[in-house]
């Protein structure tokens, strides 16, 4: 079995790997640290949590042992795809290192340019750094890369994912064609080959698993859940979250737990806070300071749950998390591996549960596809109780409408009242005979709707109570109408 001390590493760089209290490499440490020190190009391709960070820290430390670095002008540049994972970075440097005079600068957003100026202005062996703020210090002329000796690319996967392949060429394009190029991933898409294929000179290809493959170690499952409507789904879903942590008792002593959307991530935190659940969000909107107490409370076993979104997902050295928790299925199914392979690291074993809605049965494919096996299904906690179905209780809705009885009974309670009814005939007829006037009223309700008239169609004014009609000419007609036409003539 090799062992480090089989790796022709430096005698310091040995001592301080010997105080970490690990003797033996692992596969790509074992794989890479070799043709690394011989000066070659190395591309390493191995599933997250199995000690990439090592495998090229250890050499460049070896290889950086003579010389010295020049003002601006760093020695070694590392590229990391997130703030947590360069920061990461920068520790396993200083602990490897401690035993040497190398210096280093981390380079990353959310902290002052003032600073990191300062400490570059004096010269940097190792310069680690996230590509945006790299790629402002060299617009800013604060930089210049024509001295890198070694170059290292991590997670380049990831880079892809976030969109800084361009300036990952861009920055290739400014140090040196004689650099050494150590190149590592977790996956291998087209975009990630041609890259590789363009950079890297003629490199030892170490592959320690199948890309995309998940640690055997890891106990995985997915709970196909549907909430009872689409308006409740969220907070029903959350409450299955709940449900699985307790389900899993006490063997639960910390986990992640991954939400697609930033938004999400807070709501998350916050309900299972206000349930008693000690949980702290972390996502990219949040200050690097903040994330940076959350990452440490959640290390120091201060925090049990850390609710995050994929920028955690990389390269996070976390290595006693029992369980990672996705609350929604990767919309990229490459996070998947990278989400599960938080827990069951250094060789523990671990537990990744999943839930799956409808509209994610997409992505939950994709995933399989990718790992090439079928993630078990497993049952809702308590049945389900977390999507309670409207249809249990409306039949007893039905039989227990009390609408027709409480109506039939009110027909019973008013039965006797005819015989009164019948006795006020004759009370409510006499005053109708001494007011005739009120009579007519109804009575001009009951005619036809051609004599009452609509709103003023020719016969309106029958709507009119003008008293009794007269017929004809009455019994007294004018005195001209009894005269002949000889008469009016001669009048």
């Amino acid at each position: 079995m090799t062992k480090f001390t089989d790796l022709n590493l430096a005698p310091k760089v040995l001592k301080a790997v010997a105080e970490t209290g690990y003797d033996t490499p692992t596969p790509i440490q074992a794989g890479a640290i070799a043709p690394a020190l011989e000066g070659r190009d190395v591309l390493g391709i191995a599933q997250t949590g199995t000690g990439k960070t090592a495998a090229f820290t250890l050499p460049m430390i070896t290889l950086l042992g003579r010389g010295r670095a020049r003002a601006r002008m760093p020695r070694s540049l590392v590229l990391a795809p997130t703030r947590e994972l360069a920061a990461q970075v920068a520790e396993n440097f200083d602990a490897y290192a401690k035993y040497t005079k190398l210096s280093r600068a981390l380079l990353i957003g959310g902290t002052s340019f003032k600073d990191q100026d300062k400490i570059i202005d004096k010269g940097v062996d190792v310069l680690i750094a996230t590509p945006g703020r790299l790629l402002d210090h060299l617009e800013r002329g604060k930089l210049i890369l024509t001295d890198v000796k070694i170059m290292v690319v991590d997670e380049a996967d990831r880079m892809l994912d976030m969109g800084f392949i361009p300036d990952i060429e861009e920055i290739f394009k400014r140090t040196p064609f004689t650099r050494q190029t150590l190149f590592f991933s977790a996956t291998m898409a087209p975009e990630i080959e041609r890259i590789t294929n363009t950079f890297l000179s003629n490199p030892a290809k170490i592959e320690v698993a199948r890309a995309a493959t998940t640690n055997t170690n890891i106990k995985q499952g997915v709970v196909m859940f549907k909430g009872s409507a689409k308006p409740k789904e969220p907070s029903e879903k959350r409450e299955l979250l709940r449900k699985l942590i307790d389900g899993e008792g006490d063997a639960c002593s910390n986990a992640i737990i991954f939400c697609n959307r930033k938004s999400d991530v807070d709501i998350v935190a916050k309900s299972l806070n206000k349930y008693g659940y000690d949980a702290a969000p972390i996502h990219g909107d949040l200050d690097q300071s903040h994330r940076t107490r959350t990452l440490e409370g959640f290390r120091d076993n201060k925090l049990r749950f850390l609710v995050a979104s994929d920028v955690a997902a990389r390269g996070l050295d976390i290595p006693a998390v029992t369980h990672v928790f996705n609350f929604d299925v990767p919309s990229h199914a490459e996070d998947y591996v990278h989400r599960i392979g938080r827990t069951g690291r250094a060789g523990r074993s671990g537990v990744a549960i999943m839930i799956c809605v409808p509209r994610d049965e997409k992505n939950l494919e994709d995933v399989e596809r990718l790992v090439k096996e079928t993630i078990p299904r497993l049952d809702v906690p308590g049945g389900k109780a977390a999507a309670p179905s409207p249809t249990a209780a409306e039949p007893e809705k039905t039989e227990e409408k009390p609408k027709r009885t409480r109506s039939r009974s009110r027909k019973k309670d008013d039965a006797p009242a005819p015989e009164p009814k019948a006795e006020d005939k004759p009370v409510e007829a006499a005053p109708k005979d001494d007011a005739p006037k009120q009579e007519e009223k109804p009575k001009r309700d009951d005619k036809p709707k051609q004599e009452r008239g609509r709103g003023g169609r020719g016969r309106g004014n029958d709507r009119r109570d003008n008293g009794p009609k007269v017929v004809g000419m009455g019994d007294e007609p004018p005195a001209f109408i009894a005269l002949s036409f000889a008469d009016r003539a001669k009048g």
